[in-house]
């Protein structure tokens, strides 16, 4: 023995015969190992092409709000969009400040553009911003050097006039109440952000022709030399809080509160695409697994034979080991050029956001980074290692005097299933799902789904030999069973191998239970949302300006005569406002609009109770998003900044918004109006009389003076728009699902083929007692059938487990709203017919392989 031994000790002869194995092992099995790999390499493709996606994405918007700023020290900004600027002389006066630049940003909609929202503006005092931006000052045309000044002119940024589609010298008319201004494109932001459609205009001439006289949104500070920032900041925070309580925020450029902001504003639903992106590489170690474990029970014998020949246990180990490295490193490898590649396509046609809408406005370009490839690459390696650990273990373990028996590959399957992790992993998952979320993000739902579909997948085939066992039963007692051997022999097969029934039903359940999750998931919110707008549009016509942005809306006169039409029963209007509530996150939308204190239902779709307004108290209704963010309840109180200052309201109850995952507040408008004196509407609904018709009211409304700037729509077309933009934002998720639909089914392909394939002895035998070919054939189909439908029922029950996960766990913890759950019966009803057909196929196809070499060669090795 000694003798045999010493060769396999040499280190070069080891290494050979590594090599032999393994590409032995994939010149027999290529298709098994090509589809273990790219499962791995989409999976690794998708995760980081979504994180090079984000990241160039998140910098490049952040970078694009960091030039808004130029060379400011310190910035005062106001917590409701604008506020008077008698505050700048005493800013520009405090000691330790140099220059003080006043700065107005508007939002105006150009008149006849529909795409692409309103237009960037900042209004600039030129003589201090060219100490703090100088960038952001416009560069006339030879020989006008005062249009920087001029009241009727415009800077547009190389991306703005690409989207106007003007150049210098053209006129655009921009949007002012239900009016336009027409505004002379007299030159370029040079050093305009590629991408970034902004303009620039004199901050006096913005104040007079969009009606903001007297009105900045913030003032930058350039602080003398020596002075520091941080104790300067913290200063005038106290100063201006004494001073004016609640009604500024002092920050610095990109410090953490504006990165915190601008982080909130995308994050929850970047994580979340990273972890449906991360689904397919889940699913390619189950894939690894499957393959490995096959893999190790057909060549059982072989393994058994080595060790006999002097192979240690390490060696042996470390053997597997490296095939499923193998399978790593070639799928990580391909998938992280084939994520980079993706996401530079991606960045060039779809954008940052990928159709979301999160990053309007920047054209990022896709950076490679060695850190994030470095881990993609490791996922995708720890995948494929964690997925052949146990097959390697129990190679590692077995004994060779028994593994050389003819008949012993179920024992491997048999040590593989342990009933115990299972249930352990069942009941952590459960367990996780009563955790908080951590840093707002649902990482223990993450983790709950994960073990649930760990602790499903090794319960299966305990879970094969009860089912299949139970049938077996039942069978044996009809009469029919006499006269059916393809039926009983199927069935006995499937009772007394239930451990490789178990591996062919992981594939599926994985599969199958993934995709059901994420359609019930994406079908629930769909729903959701349909229902809630049929819910929040009660009104037969619905109106406002045509070009959207702050500077848009109804004047008093214009609202009394949109309420004199006839046919027009009732008019509700609506005013909408941005306030900050925080500086760290993204502002809140407050919308003042009529609420009957008697029964708010009627103007919002409440969560829950509305609680009674006790006498002398404001009332507000906060959205679910804007509560759970700000940590607040029905019966407590709320501090708004409104006209100037801070002001108590009472918060009466909670509502249902999807349209805001930031945050909204609902207030009533007289309540609003009483406070601020702003009289001005954003959009009005309005109710039909009963002899008015939709369409009539609609010309009467273009018929006005100022029609020609109303924008009039229906409650139909409100919603078929706002489920197609939902569509859009979720093509994303669409095409990760069918991704993970596609996997499954190579998945199950591929574990149904291998483990036919492994059978050719067993066939022979077959042969060898009467057994047809036909009837082999028969057999295999309904093993497949019965093994997929028993996959398709388990993996329909943990879909929905999951699912539960996903919709009442995993949605208010990342978005801060809840919805209804829905299941969308035809679409799993489809997936599992081609799971069926699929299944039933490979089986046929890989029994017609197995079958071809006949029956005296097949049992050869037993003799």
């Amino acid at each position: 023995m000694s003798a045999l031994s010493a060769p396999l000790a040499s280190p070069a002869t080891t290494r050979l015969l590594s090599r032999w194995l393994l590409l032995g092992e994939w010149r027999a099995h290529p298709v098994r190992a090509l589809v273990a790999i790219l499962a791995i390499a989409i999976g690794v493709s998708l995760g980081f092409a979504i994180h090079l996606i984000n990241a160039a994405a998140f910098n490049e918007f952040s970078t694009a709000v960091k030039s808004l700023s130029g060379q400011a020290d310190v910035q005062v900004a106001g917590r409701e969009a604008l506020f008077d600027e008698s505050i700048y002389p005493w800013l520009a006066r405090r000691d330790g400040v140099a220059v003080a630049s006043p700065v107005l940003e508007l939002q105006a909609g150009v008149a006849g553009k529909k795409d692409g929202g309103p237009l960037h503006i900042l209004a600039l005092d030129v003589f201090r911003a060219g100490f703090i931006s100088p960038d952001l000052i416009g560069a006339p045309a030879e020989g006008q050097p005062f249009d920087t000044l001029a009241d009727d002119a415009i800077f547009l940024s190389p991306a703005a006039l690409r989207w106007l589609g003007v150049a210098q010298g053209d006129t655009i008319a921009l949007q002012s109440g239900t009016g336009q201004v027409p505004l002379r494109v007299a030159g370029s932001l040079q050093r305009a952000r590629a991408g970034q459609r902004i303009a620039v205009m004199d901050i006096g001439a913005a104040q007079w022709r969009f009606n903001k006289l007297g009105k900045l949104s913030r003032i930058d500070l350039k602080l003398r030399q020596g002075v520091n920032r941080d104790a300067f900041q913290a200063d005038l925070a106290r100063a201006l809080e004494a001073r004016y309580p609640g009604r500024f925020q002092v920050g610095q450029p990109n410090d953490e509160n504006q990165n915190s902001r601008n982080n909130n504003l995308s994050r929850a639903y970047r994580v979340n695409l990273t972890v449906l992106a991360l689904v397919a590489l889940f699913t390619g170690a189950f894939l690894v697994f499957s393959t490995q474990a096959l893999s190790v029970i057909r060549r059982r014998g072989q393994f058994a034979l080595l060790r006999v020949l002097g192979m240690e246990r390490g060696q042996l180990l470390r053997q597997v080991l490296l095939e499923g490295a193998s399978l790593g490193v070639l799928g990580a490898g391909l998938g992280i050029a084939g994520g980079y590649a993706m996401a530079a396509v991606a960045l060039r046609f779809f954008g940052g956001d990928l159709g979301a809408g999160y990053f309007a406005g920047v054209q990022p370009q896709v950076q490679f980074t060695p850190v994030a490839a470095f881990v993609y690459f490791a996922l995708g390696l720890g995948v494929a290692l964690l997925g052949c650990a146990a097959p390697a273990l129990e190679a590692a373990r077995a004994a060779p005097a028994i593994a050389l028996k003819s008949g012993s590959e179920e024992v491997v399957t048999t040590r593989l299933a342990k009933t115990w992790p299972a249930l352990a992993c069942l009941l952590l998952a459960g367990a996780l799902t009563f955790l908080p979320p951590v840093f707002e993000l649902p990482l223990f739902g993450y983790l709950s789904i994960a073990l649930l579909l760990i602790g499903a997948i090794a319960l299966m085939p305990q879970l094969a030999a009860v089912v299949f066992r139970f049938l077996q039963r039942a069978w044996l007692r009809t009469d029919a069973s006499s006269h059916a051997p393809v039926r009983s022999l199927t069935l006995s097969r499937l009772a007394n191998a239930s451990g490789q029934a178990g591996i062919a039903l992981g594939g599926v359940l994985s599969s199958f239970s993934l995709m059901v999750a994420m359609a019930i998931m994406v079908s629930s919110f769909r729903v959701s949302v349909d229902d809630w707008l049929l819910q929040i549009l009660p009104a037969d016509v619905y109106t406002r300006t045509t070009a959207s942005g702050g500077t848009a809306g109804l004047n008093p006169r214009e609202q009394a005569a949109i309420s004199s039409l006839p046919g027009v029963a009732r008019v509700d209007f609506q005013r909408l406002r941005s306030l900050s509530l925080a500086p760290d996150r993204p502002n809140v939308m407050l919308l003042a609009r009529p609420v009957s204190l008697a029964d708010p239902g009627k103007s919002m779709v409440l969560v829950g109770d509305t609680l009674p307004v006790p006498a002398g108290s404001r009332p507000v209704w906060l959205s679910e998003a804007a509560a759970d963010l700000y940590n607040v309840k029905p019966g407590q109180q709320i501090a708004l900044p409104l006209a100037g200052g801070l002001h108590t309201f009472f918060i009466a109850g909670i509502w249902r918004d999807y349209a805001r995952s930031s945050g909204a507040i609902q207030m009533p408008l007289a309540d609003y109006r009483a406070l601020t004196g702003d009289h001005d509407v954003s959009d009005a609904a309005l109710w039909l009389a009963k002899d008015a018709t939709g369409e009539q009211l609609q010309q009467r409304l273009k018929a006005l003076p100022f029609g020609a700037s109303l924008e009039v729509s229906n409650p139909s077309a409100i919603r078929a728009l706002s489920l197609q933009i939902f569509d859009r934002s979720f093509a994303v998720t669409y095409l990760l699902e069918a991704i993970a639909i596609v996997i499954g089914l190579f998945g199950v392909a591929a574990t149904f083929s291998a483990q036919t394939l492994a059978r050719a002895r067993e066939f022979g035998m077959l042969r060898h007692v009467g057994v047809t070919r036909g009837q082999i054939l028969s057999i295999l189909a309904l093993e497949g059938g019965a093994l997929t439908a028993l996959g398709i029922a388990t993996g329909f029950v943990l879909g929905l487990l999951i699912s539960f996960v996903l919709v009442f766990i995993v949605n208010p913890q990342s978005f801060h709203w809840t919805m209804q759950l829905h299941l969308p019966w035809s679409l799993i009803a489809s997936v599992a017919a081609a799971l069926l057909t699929a299944a039933a196929l490979t089986a046929l196809v890989a029994g017609r392989q197995a079958l071809s070499a006949g029956p005296i060669r097949a049992v050869r090795e037993d003799w």
